[in-house]
């Protein structure tokens, strides 16, 4: 195979845009805005926090409007079309709840929640009201992963009996951060181990098993964890992640006719190689951007796909999202997290 398919990623520019409400601005929340407000059309008009001074310096740096102490005022703000939620894990669900409750759409950092059970809960509550919900999954949106998925809709791969994805990075030990405190969703295969095991969701689709094993931090959560997942088909999917060394962020999917290998990160905007044979085909980002640029692909795809009368993404669905999901309960379960 000489050439690639081209990217369909939604346009950052010149599509439907919405005006979005953001609520707990941390470190995720600011890459999010400052993507967005680079790259694209969309815009952030209100920002909330639990403190007023911070949600206020927060507006002040990216020229939002409007700054709220109390996260019921942004929700009820009617020039709020849609809600970015990027508090810790375990505020998701609450959030969430507030937001749909009030008729918004949701836009919910990773993982949705820290629990499968939180997560239908967000899931159905936001069927029942009829708003756009979706997991940022954000990754799924890149430009290199609309290529992978249409190589697997086209059978460019042949059948594919294996995948491979990691994603470890070194953790300063803190039992008070999110990362390791439990009752803040803290945990490797909460925060960074979801993308290896959307990836092999991606590719593979749910699995028939999951085998877990990996060792605990003094606080109770997951430190390290390597997950077999076994697929009807035959086919077979290894994730890895671990909060105690960095890692190459590699991913792999074989197939009887060819495979795509990542070299990394496979979680951000970058290039692959696609493997047929003695030959080899590289798909290379042109745009530029760097790691978490590619965050504003998502913004976009939520704001075309709410003109378009859609209440979840054809690419990555809630029902997508609860698979990962119990992927993620049953390994934590496996390693015995408290």
């Amino acid at each position: 195979m000489s050439s690639l398919p081209d990217p369909t990623h939604f346009p950052l520019t010149g599509g439907p845009a919405l005006r979005w409400g953001v609520l707990a601005p941390g470190g995720i929340a600011r890459d999010w805005v400052g993507a967005l407000h680079a790259h694209t059309d969309q815009r952030v008009a209100a920002v909330a926090s639990r403190s007023a001074e911070r949600a206020a310096a927060f507006a002040t740096e990216f020229g939002i409007d409007r700054a709220y102490g109390d996260y019921e005022q942004l929700v009820a703000d009617p020039g709020v079309d849609a809600v970015y939620i990027s508090a810790p894990h375990s505020e998701h669900r609450r959030l969430a709840l507030l937001a749909i409750s009030a008729g918004k759409h949701v836009l919910v950092e990773k993982p949705i929640a820290v629990t499968l059970a939180d997560a239908r809960d967000i899931v159905e509550a936001a069927r029942a009201a009829g708003v756009f919900a979706m997991e940022a999954l954000w990754s799924r949106f890149l430009p290199q992963h609309t290529v992978v998925a249409r190589l697997l809709a086209d059978g460019a791969l042949g059948d594919v009996l294996t995948v491979t994805a990691d994603f470890g990075a070194a953790f300063p030990f803190d039992p008070s951060s999110r990362a390791f405190d439990p009752a803040l969703g803290g945990g490797a295969l909460l925060d960074i181990g979801v993308y290896p095991a959307w990836f092999a969701h991606f590719v593979l689709g749910a699995p028939s098993a999951v085998t877990a094993t990996g060792t605990l931090a003094s606080t109770g959560v997951d430190a390290q964890a390597a997950v077999i997942l076994d697929y009807p088909t035959g086919a077979q999917a290894a994730i890895t992640t671990s909060m105690l060394v960095e890692t190459p962020l590699a991913a792999t999917v074989s197939g009887t006719s060819a495979r795509i290998e990542f070299a990394g990160p496979f979680m951000g905007p970058g290039s692959f190689g696609l493997v047929r044979g003695g030959e080899r085909t590289e798909w290379v980002d042109r745009t530029g951007f760097v790691w978490r640029d590619g965050l504003c692909y998502q913004a976009a795809a939520v704001a075309q796909h709410v003109a378009d009368g859609l209440t979840e993404s054809p690419w990555h669905t809630l029902d997508d999202t609860l698979g990962i999901m119990a992927v993620l309960d049953s390994a934590r379960a496996q390693l015995g997290v408290r």
